[in-house]
């Protein structure tokens, strides 16, 4: 009889509990249905943990090489401060002999802390990916991924983020019919459409140095309905639509087009939040038409605006 599947948790003080909790729950519910996988809970010094919510967790023991799938959940606290190399150096040791490395949401900073996400592909919380790609330099970070697989290398964003992680895991390991029974039990997607830029804030940045190119921005933000062609804008400073270009590239890494699409996906996004229908979005954030809308949502989420509000709109059921 093959022996059952190992899956060690990193646990830690001020650990995540949802980045625990929601993972370890799709491996309990797949061995309803015929899988065999062996949770453990594994701290740096085999004592007890203290979680984000100030429960207690109780460990299996400490940390040590071992087979299987070994998962590092996040925590509040990273990425605001690094790391600390105890903490880095504990979480290395599970990973020897593992045959699948992941982390969850912020687990990822201790994943590169640790050297294990060093030239790979990676994501995390969309609120702290360009912080992952600063303290991980050789990474490539995937900013809309809600998981990322580089060879038995995993990591996903935020926090329930580790339920999609866990159940590719068990679809890698038992197929999709297993799967589909887990997710249906969970109540939750197989498999969920769109990235994570569906959840995330409005757009958000520090304002233009150029008090020309802020006067612009301005313009746009404060009535995205307008006529913000290059050639009307240039006409607002009084520059050419080449040198407006540059300004965007220089100072915001965008281009003049680029920024109010930006701008009108936002507003249109907020309005459908609120209950405005599709079209009255369009309308309102300044969008040509509806098609016009619905080809800036499939490209930045990967989902319809209509897709979009029935997510969004209201938690509530009639």
């Amino acid at each position: 009889m093959p022996s059952a599947h190992r899956v060690a948790f990193f646990v830690y003080d001020g650990v995540t509990l949802l980045d625990v909790a929601g993972p370890a729950e799709v491996f309990k519910t797949a061995n309803r249905f015929g899988a065999d996988y062996r949770i453990e809970l594994l701290s740096p010094t085999g004592e007890d943990v203290t979680s984000n919510l100030g429960f207690r967790v109780g460990v299996d023991g400490p940390v040590a090489a071992g087979d299987g799938t070994y998962l590092v959940p996040g925590a509040d606290r990273f990425p605001g401060e690094p790391v600390p190399g105890d903490l880095a150096a504990a979480a290395r040791v599970p990973a020897e002999g593992a045959g699948r490395v992941g982390s969850i949401c912020t687990g990822a900073f201790i994943l590169a802390a640790a050297g294990l996400l060093d030239g790979k592909r990676a994501t995390t919380h969309w609120q702290v990916t360009h912080k992952l790609a600063a303290r991980c330099p050789t990474c490539r970070v995937e900013p809309d991924a809600i998981y990322v697989r580089d060879g038995t290398t995993y990591t996903s964003a935020g926090v329930t983020a580790g339920i999609d992680l866990a159940l590719a895991l068990v679809e890698e390991d038992h197929g999709p019919d297993l799967t589909r029974d887990v997710a249906r039990a969970m109540v939750v997607y197989l498999q969920r459409a769109g990235g994570q830029s569906q959840f995330s804030a409005p757009l958000q940045g520090p304002p233009p140095r150029s008090p020309a190119l802020r006067t612009i921005t301005d313009l746009v933000t404060a009535n995205p309905r307008g006529d913000h062609s290059l050639g009307e804008l240039a006409k607002h400073l009084n520059v050419s639509t080449r040198h407006l270009t540059r300004l965007f590239h220089d100072e915001l890494a965008t281009t003049p087009a680029r920024y109010v699409e930006a701008i009108r996906f936002d507003l249109a996004r907020a309005l459908l939040d609120r209950g405005h229908t599709a079209t009255q979005a369009a309308e309102l954030a300044g969008f040509p038409g509806y098609e016009s809308m619905r080809r800036v949502f499939a490209k930045k989420l990967s989902i319809s605006p209509a897709a979009y509000q029935r997510r969004f709109s209201t938690a509530r059921r009639g």
